[in-house]
């Protein structure tokens, strides 16, 4: 079933009104008059419609029923990750977290990134970051599109991190804990955690320092080191299996 993402205000009176691009997407989806559609409203309600008027500009449906999105998982996890240089890297961490649940996806600069955009480039990358998670929200069922944004650094992305229950540092060597041995006993329990992963080559010494001495654990996520793509994903669908959300 066709699934749109629209504002709240094009919800009224029992009917949803669909425009501009969503418009355009049904009329390339072929809709017509009778068919059926779920419409969220990006606040975890998922509206089930039956298409009532189809016109050049506007598809208007009538809303059959509103129930909580069953893919939104109850645990708010943020996935922090260091800026990688290649570009389709950044694509799939937005792609693949989204899919597997994440709630905000935010990248920041530490010591080894090696991509510096500018401003006009860091905006033009959070268009398309957006574009793509919203294709990933539609695809996997999600009831949410997940926020996109950037920090400037390393300590911004700490001082995120500390403002959920739960964050867990990802580090690639030196003495860790392995993430199982930190998520089972606390994931269960938590409303909101953080992911932080390094970008290509990870994360200095001093920056995993950092985050320990503030008191987030630095966590193994295995023998093998992980592709600065691959890492949020996996640990992010550990963390929901330890959740019981997956």
């Amino acid at each position: 079933m066709a699934r749109f993402f629209i504002m709240g205000a094009n919800i009224a009176d029992g009917a949803v009104r669909l425009t501009g691009a969503n418009a355009a997407h049904a009329k390339v989806l072929r809709l017509r008059v009778g068919d059926r559609i779920i419409v969220c409203d990006g606040d975890r309600t998922d509206h089930h419609c039956t298409i009532r008027r189809i016109s050049p500009e506007e598809v208007e449906a009538e809303v059959l029923e509103s129930v909580p999105s069953p893919a939104e998982p109850r645990l708010h996890c943020t996935i922090l990750a260091g800026l990688p240089k290649q570009g389709e890297r950044s694509d799939y961490i937005v792609q693949k977290c989204t899919e597997c649940g994440a709630a905000e996806i935010v990248f920041f600069r530490s010591h080894r990134c090696v991509a510096t955009p500018d401003a006009q480039g860091m905006e033009k990358k959070l268009l398309r970051w957006q574009r793509i998670a919203e294709e990933a929200a539609k695809q996997s069922g999600r009831g949410v599109i997940p926020s996109l944004r950037a920090v400037p650094d390393f300590v911004s992305a700490l001082d995120a991190a500390a403002k959920t229950e739960l964050p867990l540092f990802l580090y690639e060597t030196g003495t860790r804990t392995p993430l199982r041995d930190v998520l089972e006993p606390r994931a269960s329990s938590v409303r909101s955690a953080a992911i932080l992963t390094g970008p290509e080559g990870g994360f200095e010494a001093y920056e995993a320092d950092m985050a320990a001495k503030i008191g987030f654990p630095l966590c193994s996520i295995g023998p093998r080191i992980l592709r600065c793509e691959t890492a949020p994903v996996a640990a992010l669908t550990a963390l929901l299996y330890a959740a019981g959300e997956l």
